[in-house]
């Protein structure tokens, strides 16, 4: 669709999304087995990604497709209980959709999660990340084409695509509750196979400490569009060749499910101190 479409499409899904949830400050995608977080909400509205119009519908396991709307620590909060991603056939306007329409809902803070693969050698299946930072392997990018300058410059800058005080916020946090809390570069592939041992020993050379399928290209339409992004990796595996066993999506839910306690508790506290 072209520009005009592509803005007429936003607009209507904002709308639709708006009568049935309402609006919000803060924003949550959430990812691979960490979908219950929504029964954080008070008082929650919902609506099926497949009765916003427009909208892609997800396909992958652990994504349960809704959007919900309701309060948490006196703050209006929608969160995604699942994503959507290049690898399902989707384009980058399509991946990133959500993230526009939150803009026109008035999210303002935007916590994006996902399920990663431990890169770096000192991480273990079950720790939490702080993403710092990330690099964009896929060789896509969510801003080509014409800019919709409605939403933010041609040339967004990305010296800080995480926000800085969100990072000591959340570190802080984490501290008072007593929670372990790595820190480190997220990479971005294509998926939905997982890398090779050669491709992880390649991104660990370049610098990354985690590897997904996701989430970057939702933090570089949010940073165009203003919004304060912070980013949390629950690493569910290993990376290929750290350890002598096959990686299965399997072992990616039933880690996600182990520490949906320890990571809605560290995500209730951020909200909690916004």
């Amino acid at each position: 669709m072209n520009q005009q479409e592509y803005m007429t499409a936003l607009r209507t899904a904002a709308k639709a999304i708006e009568e049935v949830c309402g609006k919000a400050d803060v924003a949550v995608v959430l990812g691979s087995g960490l979908g219950d977080y929504v029964e954080a909400l008070e008082n929650p509205k919902s609506i099926a990604y497949k009765d916003i119009p427009g909208f892609p519908v997800s396909t992958a396991p652990g994504h349960a497709g809704r959007w919900y709307t309701g309060s948490l620590h006196g703050k209006r909060v929608c969160m995604m209980q699942g994503r959507f991603h290049g690898y399902e056939g989707y384009d980058m306007a399509q991946v990133t959709m959500p993230v526009r329409v939150m803009k026109l809902l008035g999210v303002k803070t935007l916590i994006v999660t996902n399920a990663a693969g431990g890169v770096n050698t000192s991480f273990a299946p079950g720790d939490l990340m702080l993403m710092t930072d990330f690099i964009n392997l896929s060789g896509k990018n969510p801003l080509i084409g014409p800019n919709l300058d409605e939403f933010g410059p041609r040339f967004p800058d990305m010296c800080h695509a995480y926000d800085q005080k969100l990072q000591s916020l959340t570190a802080d946090v984490a501290s008072k509750l007593g929670i372990g809390l790595q820190k480190g570069v997220y990479c971005w592939l294509n998926g939905p196979c997982y890398e090779t041992p050669a491709e992880i020993r390649m991104v660990r050379t370049l610098g990354a400490d985690a590897v997904g399928m996701s989430t970057v290209p939702e933090t570089i339409v949010a940073r165009q569009s203003g919004m304060e992004v912070l980013g949390l990796s629950c690493i569910t595996n290993m990376a290929a060749g750290i350890l002598d066993q096959p990686l299965s999506h399997q072992e990616v839910m039933e880690t996600g499910a182990r520490v949906k306690d320890t990571f809605r508790a560290l995500v209730d506290g951020v909200i909690d101190s916004l």
